[in-house]
């Protein structure tokens, strides 16, 4: 007989079997002497009672033992030790065991009491068995219990719905890992079932594993021993409750298992011995809280697996005021701080309707005017909660949490079925800190069938575009101009006084320009400097209009097919606002076409007089001049006609200008005018430096990037082979060409985007110059509208006017088309001689008779009645003889 020695009862076998360890953390089995107990791997009767018996008296505690015999084993080369086991209450194994019935003595028990003291204790034991079977126990009972334990479950997933969220007794008989458990469930006392559970709401490292297949070892991960050890050390063979709440993609049963101390995911994740995850979020809901909590006191005492890691970055600071300027998307806004700067962020953990997803792309644009009408132009609260850095494609992104009124903004949209939550990686940083309700309520969305998870499409708005062409506008105008206030939503913001509105009730989309103002243009592009205060009217629209529901008033429709009109937000004028800022001023015929010149000439005057915008720099005495200057003007038309008009027109003096024309555009027979003089001289000078930019070859590389429409490139005209300053009109991405219009000359081709080459825009840009064809149309003049003879027209026009310097009369300034009304005569004739008396290219025109007098005149050419009876004359003339158009008679007299 050995020594007596102290151990820990890692754990219990069998009824007769028990493994010990000693402070060095090293194992011996240990049998108990002259007894067998019923083995539990044969399930045999009795043997879990047995077995549970000694678990519950020993298993984690320091006990006494000491070695009577051993017994050589038949394979191995070693011995199996028996001995006694002395207990902390003064109890000895096996004497407890055997007396309560739970075992019996070995039929060759005899054989080894070969001491004085192991025949005392087989003497001690035989009578022990006696009393046992006198009184029936354990093993011993007439009818003992029978525990059916089953082994592997048939159907998990409907074992976890039968007892979902009950808590089971349990016994953890094996750990495989800090998350994976082999516990025996208790269901009833007389069935069991023995299984793998998965610890909710974490994922602890995998230990060391061995291939069946090939023997092979794969080692264990960092830590990943130690959580095992840590849950062996508290779990193993001790009795938990298991609270089912699902099961997993593999079929295993998840569930929460708690210790009499606590739940063991906590003690886990504060050990820094596993990480959270978000697959369980949804089954474990307010509970993951805690357990987040738990990882996040690991990682600010950087214990565990997140030992040497930088801690955690949140956002510095609380919540920060802001208002959303626009929606992008309904995981995405743009919002401004009380300083005025814009920034865009996303709302965190949520993602909009996948676009590639067939399902759930048809939500996209329903979530986005969810959003809208909830936020734009709210006062809101935003909390960032990190950064996401930038990726291919994705330039780096602000994650935030915004409330209005106190309300999630994302959670509103994941439990309306309009988001749908992001899977995060376990070290993502930016998760909302409602991730796990967020989870809880898209579940509920989908179980719910609300928005995109509906099994119905939803209903589509398609937007008719009635600007799409002057036929379509005029046909919408009949019905719009009868209504008064009609709602609509600014879709897009164009230029101060021009934006795409949509009218959701009519499904009608409309380009909607202000009218009774001129707003200063501004620049298309970042080479595009615009006119001066434009971008700042721009940037006013914006702020105040963009995607705001408004309201609009249509009054007429321009030549393009855009509707011109009033637009009110918060039931005011928009063009009063805009004009109030000294961003606009009043176009005087249009103002008082509409009806609300006083209010509007009221606002210009209040911005003048306070130097607002455009009238920095106002003098009072000069504006008297500038009035008379600008005649009142009804909108253009084609350059062809325009409307009748009863505003008084003022005389102007003559403004003439030296000109060549450079193009007649062979559609409407309007002109490009180059104004000679120092404008002219500097374009002669850019000119050569641009030849012989050209001539290096290390400038004749073509565009790294497809041209976009509104880009100044360099184009070689095909006519000459010379380079030359050229805008992009439109693009056809299919045959790689561009539409290209030359800015300094007005003509117009199309070259493939080998043919274009990158402009130096420090050298040869328009800010360096300003484009030198200027748009102008022949006053007092009515051109044909059958092709053939607008033809013939624009063939004389050219035959005239080519490579010769001309006078430039302007009759009028059309500022809001940026268009001159001019009358063209010889240089000659300029000086000295009656508007009536001079020899015009307008007039020799009609009196070819490829052109007449208009009958609806623009108010300038109403008072100029002196040249309309000249013109006139001539055209009766030119009628008379049968020229040009008049060739088969009057047409217009039908």
């Amino acid at each position: 007989m050995s020594a007596t020695q102290e151990g820990r009862v890692k754990s219990v076998l069998s009824g007769d079997t028990v493994i010990l360890q000693n402070k060095n953390k090293q194992e011996r089995t240990l049998s108990l002497a002259f007894i067998n107990a019923p083995r539990l791997q044969q399930d045999e009767p009795g043997c879990f009672e047995s077995r549970d018996f000694i678990r519950k008296q020993c298993v984690g505690k320091i006990v006494h033992f000491r070695i009577l015999y051993n017994i050589p084993q038949k394979t191995g080369g070693g011995s199996r030790e028996y001995g006694i086991v002395h207990l902390a209450n003064g109890q000895s194994l096996p004497d407890v065991i055997v007396q309560e019935g739970w075992a019996k003595l070995r039929d060759d028990a005899d054989r080894k009491a070969e001491s004085p003291q192991a025949a005392e204790l087989l003497e001690r034991l035989t009578a022990l068995e006696a009393h046992a079977k006198a009184d029936e126990k354990g093993v011993w009972a007439s009818k003992p219990s029978q525990i059916q334990n089953v082994r592997e479950l048939p159907d998990a997933k409907a074992f976890a719905e039968e007892h979902k969220g009950e808590s089971i007794e349990s016994v953890v008989e094996r750990v495989l890992s800090g998350d994976r458990l082999i516990c025996r469930l208790l269901v009833t006392p007389t069935y069991h079932v023995t299984t793998t559970v998965l610890v909710a709401g974490l994922r602890s490292p995998t230990t060391a594993r061995t291939n069946p297949s090939d023997g092979s070892t794969q080692a264990a991960e960092p830590y990943g021993n130690e959580a095992q050890a840590f849950v062996e050390e508290r779990l193993l063979q001790r009795g938990v409750q298991v609270r089912i709440l699902g099961v997993s993609p593999n079929n295993l049963l998840v569930g929460s298992v708690q210790h009499p101390v606590g739940n063991i995911g906590e003690f886990l994740l504060k050990e820094g011995l596993a990480r959270c995850t978000d697959h369980h979020s949804t089954l474990l809901g307010a509970e993951m809280g805690k357990l987040r909590q738990a990882e996040r006191d690991a990682k600010e005492q950087q214990k565990g697996l997140f030992r040497g890691s930088a801690p955690q970055q949140r956002s510095a600071g609380g919540e920060a005021d802001a208002t959303v300027t626009r929606i992008f998307s309904a995981d995405t806004l743009f919002i401004r701080n009380k300083a005025g700067q814009e920034k865009r962020i996303n709302l965190s953990s949520v993602r909009q309707p996948k676009p590639s997803d067939p399902k759930q792309s048809p939500f996209g644009a329903e979530a986005r005017e969810f959003l809208r009408k909830r936020l734009i132009g709210k006062h809101v609260k935003v909390k960032i909660d990190g950064k996401r850095p930038a990726t291919e494609g994705y330039e780096e992104r602000e994650m935030a949490t915004v409330t209005s009124n106190n309300t999630n903004i994302a959670m509103t949209l994941v439990e309306n079925g309009y988001a749908s939550v992001i899977r995060h990686r376990m070290d993502d940083t930016d998760r909302s800190p409602l991730y796990d309700e967020l989870l809880a309520a898209e579940v509920t969305a989908q179980e719910e069938g609300k928005g995109m998870w509906s099994q119905k499409p939803p209903k589509q708005q398609a937007y008719v575009d009635y600007s799409e062409n002057l036929e379509k506008a005029k046909r919408q105008l009949t019905l719009l101009s009868r209504q008064k206030k009609v709602p609509a939503v600014v879709d897009f913001v164009k230029s101060g006084s021009r934006f795409t509105v949509l009218i959701p009730r009519d499904n009608a989309k409309l380009t909607f320009v202000l009218g009774g103002i001129r707003a200063p243009k501004s620049g298309r592009g970042p080479q595009d400097q615009g006119e001066p205060f434009g971008q700042e009217a721009h940037d006013f629209a914006n702020k105040r209009c963009t995607q705001r529901d408004v309201e609009i008033d249509v009054e007429e429709t321009d030549k393009l097919g855009g509707f011109i009109g009033q637009l009110y937000v918060n039931r005011e004028s928009f063009a009063k606002l805009l004009v109030e800022e000294g961003l606009a001023s009043v176009h005087a015929y249009s103002a008082e076409k509409s009806g609300n010149a006083n209010e509007l000439f009221a606002a210009e005057q209040r911005a003048k007089e306070g130097r607002k915008g455009m009238w920095h720099d106002w003098d009072p005495s000069k504006d008297a001049q500038e009035n008379d200057e600008d005649y009142g003007a009804a909108p253009a038309t084609n350059g062809s006609n325009g409307t009748n008009g009863d505003a008084q027109i003022s005389k102007a003096k003559m403004d003439y200008r030296d000109v060549t024309v450079t193009y007649v555009d062979p559609t409407t027979a309007r002109l490009k005018l180059q104004m000679l003089g120092s404008g002219k001289q500097n374009l002669d000078s850019l000119m050569k430096d641009f030849a012989n930019f050209h001539i290096s070859s290390q400038n004749d590389k073509p565009l790294a990037q497809p041209p976009k429409a509104g880009d100044v490139v360099s184009a070689k005209f095909s006519a000459d082979n010379v380079w030359y300053r050229a805008r992009v009109r439109r693009n056809d991405r299919e045959n790689k060409t561009s539409e290209v219009v030359y800015i300094d000359y007005g003509n117009t081709e199309t070259q493939p985007w080998s043919s274009l080459r990158a402009l130096d825009s420090d050298r040869f840009g328009i800010q360096k110059l300003k484009p030198q064809a200027i748009d102008a149309a022949l006053s007092c003049v009515q051109f044909p509208t059958s092709p053939e003879y607008l033809s013939e027209s624009c063939k004389l026009l050219d035959e005239i006017t080519y490579d010769r310097s001309l006078v430039a009369m302007v009759d009028f300034n059309d500022t809001r088309d940026n268009l001159l009304y001019v009358t063209l005569i010889e240089p000659s004739t300029a000086e000295g001689s009656s508007s009536s008396a001079l020899k015009s290219i307008n007039a020799e025109i009609v009196s070819e008779g490829l052109a007449m007098v208009p009958k609806k005149l623009r108010p300038f050419e109403r008072a100029a009645q002196d040249v309309l009876s000249d013109l006139k004359a001539r055209e009766a003339e030119a009628k008379e003889e049968r020229r040009g158009m008049w060739e088969y008679g009057d047409l217009t007299e039908d």
